[in-house]
């Protein structure tokens, strides 16, 4: 494994958690509120805004398809606290979602550093579209498996593919020169 690509990752998280924990400061944790299933919506209209760039050439909006990962990776991020942070509680403290982020972020990396020496970065090959294209089929697994109520015969579950949307979006967001 190339030696900068866990330097790299932490650039891009580090880049992303402080979007996310200036926007914990002004909205709080209020998409605590949200179900699974619309966090993963989410995720959907960020991929497919990308992808609709991506093949148009142009956009309307003055907002750049980085944002768009930026926002790939915290609501992936979400999503794991959704999954298996259990409390009713909408609003957490600060103090208390910081470190669950920096826990999702941690797990995921070191998931990075185990598939990146089974497949050797290969990702450093791949086009930006190709990693868009592959955030979006994990979006569909995951709805699949939404729709099953979470239940899958042989497949790895939601926060695998999760925890893949999530490092595909700091490979493009590396490949785009993102950095903190």
């Amino acid at each position: 494994m190339e030696e900068n690509t866990i330097e790299e990752y932490n650039s891009v998280i580090a880049f992303c958690k402080n979007l996310f924990t200036k926007k914990a400061k002004d909205y709080g944790t209020a998409w605590r509120i949200m179900r699974l299933p619309s966090i993963t919506d989410q995720i959907y209209i960020k991929a497919q805004r990308i992808r609709s760039i991506q093949d148009k050439g142009v956009q309307k909006i003055n907002e750049d398809i980085n944002g768009e990962f930026v926002a790939i990776i915290n609501y992936c991020i979400m999503a794991m606290i959704q999954l298996e942070y259990k409390s009713d509680k909408v609003e957490l403290a600060y103090d208390e979602v910081v470190p669950l982020y920096d826990q999702y972020a941690q797990e995921t990396l070191e998931l990075l550093k185990n598939k990146n020496h089974d497949y050797g970065e290969a990702w450093r090959s791949m086009r930006v579209s190709s990693i868009t294209d592959i955030i979006l089929m994990k979006i569909f697994r995951v709805k699949q498996i939404e729709d099953n109520q979470g239940k899958t015969e042989v497949s790895e579950g939601v926060k695998a593919n999760y925890q893949d949307m999530l490092n595909y979006a700091v490979f493009s967001l590396i490949k785009l020169g993102v950095k903190s």
